[in-house]
């Protein structure tokens, strides 16, 4: 593993425990009949992500906030005459956070499902992406399908959709589940286990930053479509949100970002 990759990962614990200590700051305290105007009146628009996750958001050396969906946030609040105001958030928090009001919107690589549709609205996909297996490099030949997860130790973020997929399609597999990814690459490491999922877009940034200790196992399986996560009832946010990813998709905007930090075209 690289001493910069092993710095970021450091850095990402220590910010994921230090959320713990912010104050609840409610987004919006008076309703909803017009996010979007509130939005624009209050000049910014609040952010929830995770701010650990890297290649999409994470601090690096000089504690900077950067990343994929960073860049996304940024053009798109710029699209809507605001600026972008991140909140970090624990992912088992994030959508609890989204209900309380915290902040408006969710970019976190937040996958459509039909279980999330009934509680959310969610704009058209900006990332399409899929799970993939990352374990050791002496275990790559174990995992060449997704059934070869059964009997496993299999790490996953806790009450995220791998976790979701893996129970109900792996139901032999033994569940692991992390906070964070720094804490779930070191399980990987030490033994702890066996391998984990995560987004084949992460994978390819981990890959690159591990010292060749973990690989990828098998092929990207079960694609999936991110969009931008927002409570129900705000038609005039989801619209312009929408019409800022159509812009932003036109102008080659979305492609820049994408092809800067994965180096490809993710979000077609």
């Amino acid at each position: 593993m690289t001493k910069t990759y092993f710095k970021a990962l450091l850095s990402a614990a220590i910010f994921a425990t230090s959320i713990l200590l912010l104050p609840f700051s409610p987004a919006i305290a008076d309703g909803e009949d017009d996010l979007l105007t509130k939005i624009k009146s209050r000049g910014t628009i609040l952010i929830g992500l995770e701010a650990t996750y890297p290649p999409f958001n994470y601090q690096d050396e000089s504690g900077e906030l950067v990343g994929f969906e960073v860049d996304v946030a940024k053009a798109l609040a710029e699209h809507l005459g605001v600026n972008a105001e991140f909140v970090p958030t624990k992912w088992d928090g994030m959508l609890a956070g989204l209900e309380t009001e915290r902040f408006d919107v969710i970019t976190n690589q937040v996958t459509i499902t039909e279980e999330r549709q009934k509680k959310y609205d969610f704009t058209q996909p900006y990332t399409i992406s899929g799970i993939q297996v990352i374990t050791r490099k002496d275990k790559q030949e174990d995992f060449k399908t997704p059934a070869s997860l059964a009997g496993k130790y299999v790490g996953v973020g806790l009450g995220s959709n791998y976790e979701e997929w893996l129970t109900k399609n792996v139901p032999g597999a033994e569940v692991s589940t992390y906070d964070d990814n720094a804490t779930k690459l070191q399980d990987l490491l030490v033994g702890r286990i066996d391998a984990f999922l995560n987004d084949r877009l992460a994978a390819a940034y981990l890959l690159e930053n591990s010292g060749g200790r973990v690989v990828a196992a098998g092929e990207p399986f079960d694609k999936q479509h991110i969009g931008i996560a927002l409570r129900k009832g705000n038609e005039a946010l989801l619209e312009a949100l929408n019409k800022g990813l159509d812009d932003l998709r036109e102008d080659g905007t979305l492609s820049a970002i994408s092809q800067k930090w994965f180096q490809l075209d993710a979000t077609r």
